[in-house]
């Protein structure tokens, strides 16, 4: 197949497990550069990236603006054409590497949404809602949404944040393999921390306007829904009536009523924040002024 004129970003922290197998299926010659983008990890994943050539690149977030895919591009800024952001649990099949070689020489597009298979309970979810990230674009035609956090998450990448892209979006057909088999408990931690990103990022946009791109369908449900108790409810009705959860049994089901939790979850910690900040109002407040009518009757 076509090498196309890319180059393939893995962000990772302490990933020496996952990298190695998301490497191999990348394999030497597709893209034109591998890189990975590490935070100071203490496992083998310097020594794993070289054996597989990859570029290995450094990084320490100052808990500000820029986090790491964006910090990237400003200061890594591939001599590619494309370039693709990858996680290391994330593995390339031959059909999504044949599709890609065959789509990107002749593109017109500034960018590609992809999808992704999930796993839940050891096995690939079939139903349910569809996997899609906006991680394949033009070098110079955009970067990751820009949201100053000030320190409120430890989150050290973009998570939530999604590319700006100037120019038309396409769609990759194939899957990207997202081979995530950690167990439930790394979920529920995982997704704790992202509804308190949520719940934070959600409250700012409301009280400040700050969005620096246009929603897209889905998050405008979502940021419609999120005020509401009923936001976990109306995602289980879609993800496993709609959208066939049903049809993988018990996980299906499982998987459901945890993603109905967590949007639970922002939900009451958008409620939570909301209380604090009123909280914090009324104690910062300045106190009337005493006249000198009332000193008087003062007892």
């Amino acid at each position: 197949m076509p090498q196309p004129d890319l180059t393939i970003v893995i962000p990772t922290k302490n990933d020496g497990e996952r990298l190695s197998e998301c490497l191999q299926a990348i394999g030497r010659g597709f893209a034109s550069e591998i890189v990975v983008v590490d935070s100071c990890s203490q496992d083998a994943t310097a020594s794993i990236a070289a054996e597989h050539g990859a570029t290995l690149v450094q990084f320490q977030w100052d808990g500000k603006f820029p986090k790491k895919r964006n910090w990237f591009l400003r200061n890594h800024t591939p001599k590619t054409r494309w370039v693709l952001f990858l996680d290391s649990d994330e593995i390339l099949s031959d059909d999504f590497k044949r599709e890609l070689a065959n789509t990107l020489p002749k593109s017109k597009a500034s960018g590609y949404w992809l999808n992704y298979s999930i796993y839940f309970l050891g096995q690939e979810l079939k139903h349910g809602y569809p996997l899609k990230k906006l991680a394949l674009f033009r070098v110079g035609a955009g970067e990751y949404e820009r949201i100053d956090e000030s320190r409120w998450s430890h989150l050290d990448m973009e998570i939530h944040e999604h590319p700006i892209i100037d120019g038309e979006v396409g769609k990759i057909e194939s899957k990207i393999d997202h081979r995530d088999f950690r167990d439930v408990s790394h979920y529920i931690a995982k997704h704790n921390e992202y509804s308190s990103w949520e719940a934070r990022r959600f409250l700012q946009m409301k009280t400040r306007g700050e969005t620096t791109m246009p929603l897209t369908l889905k998050q405008k449900i979502k940021y419609r829904l999120i005020e509401s108790p009923f936001a976990g409810i109306v995602y289980f009705f879609g993800a496993y009536f709609m959208m066939g959860g049903f049809l993988d049994g018990k996980r299906g089901l499982a998987f459901a009523i945890l993603k109905m939790g967590y949007f639970t979850q922002v939900y009451c910690k958008i409620q939570e924040l909301r209380a604090e900040t009123l909280e914090t109002a009324k104690a910062e407040a300045p106190r009337p002024l005493l006249t000198d009518a009332a000193v008087a009757h003062k007892p």
